[in-house]
This record gives C-alpha cells, structure tokens and sequence, in this order.
C-alpha cells in the first residue's frame, strides 16, 4: 500500500513554461525571466511602447495663456527658443524680486525696468555684549591675578534683524524683507539695491 498510484501519470499540460515543446521551438521563458527577447517587444512584462501621439505639447505649439494674475514664472511670451528681451538669465535677485532682461518679475506682476524707483531701509539692529565665556574666564584668573579681569573687554556683535526692499514702477508697487545677520550683509543688499537702481536709468 505504500506506493499505490490510481493510473497513469497526469499528462503535462500545454501552458507549463518548463515542458518541453511539442513544436520544437525555443520554449517560452518561465516566471521571472524577460518577455520577448527581440527588439520592439516588451521585456519583463511591463509594455515598451513608445508615447501616444498627442501627449504633451508638440514643439511647434506654445504653452497654455497664463492664468489672471499673480507671478506668471517668467518671461511669456514669444515662439518656443526665443530670447527674453533685453538679454538671456536674470540679472539680481533681492528677495522674492527679480530683474530679468528689461522685465522687475514679482509676485504681484511684472514691472518695466526702466524708470523704477528702488527703495532700502535697513530695519536691522546690532547689539553688543559680553559673551558667556569671557564672564567665566574673568572670574577663574580673577582669583589668580587681577589680569583676568582683563577677559571682560571681550565683546560679542550680533546683527538681527532685516533690510526692507521696496520697488515703484509702472503703476505697480512691491516691497520685500531680506533678513540679514551681519553689517556685512546689510551693506551687499544696499549693494545690489544700487546696482539695481543703476539698471533703471
């Protein structure tokens, strides 16, 4: 009774990928190896064809209007490969404003360069104080020598604060705040401001 088979062995059926085929051909390949083999045919089961036709915008159309209102990204206009006017890239960044060409882009619209007024107000504080360390240093050689008293003429500059960037041009007005931690910085926003206003003539 140990080895009791009910008939014949079962026949293999005909979508077994391991069989041998009754063709003679090259057997299909099992689960997990490449789809097709020959060049346009999808490989690993995932499709290979190419894009549909009509997908995305063709090269000889222009993008969609921009929407009413608000930073339209850029310049707009114009045929796909043509320049911005007044030169390629952008010239000065001051916050969220920016020079482009002949063009002030800012979230409130575009502006025209030319006769804009550019404002800067420096709404930053510098403080000075005595760091922590130079207390504790004080105190420790003050119990060896008063010279540790000299620890105490050590000061520490902080700048807090932000210099507040406004432009006035076409009707439209923006203003911005660049926050700055050093006099340093200050002095590169009134910088690039002036270079800006040496743009607008």
């Amino acid at each position: 009774m140990a080895h009791q088979y009910p008939g014949p062995p079962p026949e293999q059926p005909d979508g077994n990928p391991y069989a041998t085929p009754r063709d003679g051909g090259p057997a299909d390949p099992g689960y997990g190896h490449p789809q097709g083999g020959r060049p346009g045919e999808p490989g690993y089961g995932y499709p290979q064809a190419g894009p549909e036709p009509g997908y995305g915008y063709p090269g000889h159309a222009a993008p969609p209007p921009p929407a009413a209102g608000g930073y339209q990204g850029g310049y707009q206009g114009g045929y796909q490969g043509q320049q911005p006017p007044g030169g390629a890239g952008m010239t000065l960044s001051l916050g969220d404003i920016a020079v482009t060409g002949d063009t002030i882009m800012t979230p409130a619209g575009p502006m025209p360069l030319r006769g804009a007024v550019w404002t800067a107000t420096d709404m930053s504080r510098t403080e000075e104080r005595i760091p922590t360390h130079a207390v504790v240093l004080a105190i420790v050689f003050f119990l060896f020598c008063l010279l540790g008293l000299l620890f105490l003429l050590m000061k520490e500059r902080t700048t807090t604060g932000f210099v507040q960037v406004a432009v006035h041009s076409g009707g439209r007005h923006h203003s911005t705040m660049i926050p700055v931690q050093s006099p340093e910085q200050v002095m590169y926003v009134f910088n690039q401001v002036n270079y800006a206003r040496s743009l607008s003539v």
